[in-house]
């Protein structure tokens, strides 16, 4: 998760860290939940793994978006998770990215926010365009040792 925070950072969006578990602190859980928009929360990243009932929880005490990010655990590498958090019940949505992916959760989260900011857009923009130069660099490389 600590790749979320780093993308975050990258964007210049600020971000609240906490631990939460649905199972053995259902309580703490639901009141941060409740107050997260109150408390200027815009986007929620949360990642579970196991039974993975944190994002799906945290979906049905908010109207804001959830992203749920599973993690790999000892068994099963995170497919439990990932089936848990994906298998959302009719009008309690959760995005989830793919097992570990806490990159991608963040840019999604970064994308849901530029909807309103031009800023935003604009630096996710300048991302994009480094990832293909990026690709392009990677290409000439691969070129030069075929050669």
């Amino acid at each position: 998760m600590s790749a979320a925070k780093d993308i975050l950072e990258q964007f210049g969006v600020a971000s609240d860290v906490q631990v939460l578990s649905a199972h053995r602190t259902p309580e703490a859980m639901i009141e941060w939940g409740k107050q997260a928009r109150s408390n200027g929360v815009s986007v929620i990243i949360a990642g579970a793994g196991g039974a993975a009932h944190l994002p799906g929880m945290l979906a049905s005490v908010t109207s804001l978006p959830v992203i749920g990010v599973p993690i790999a655990l000892t068994q099963l590498d995170g497919l439990d998770s990932l089936l848990s958090i994906v298998q959302m019940p009719g009008g309690v949505p959760v995005a989830t990215v793919s097992i570990g992916n806490s990159t991608n959760a963040a840019l999604l989260a970064v994308r849901m926010l530029s909807i309103s900011s031009p800023v935003l857009a604009a630096e996710l923009d300048k991302y994009s365009e480094s990832l293909a130069d990026l690709v392009a660099e990677k290409n000439a490389a691969l070129k030069d040792s075929l050669s």
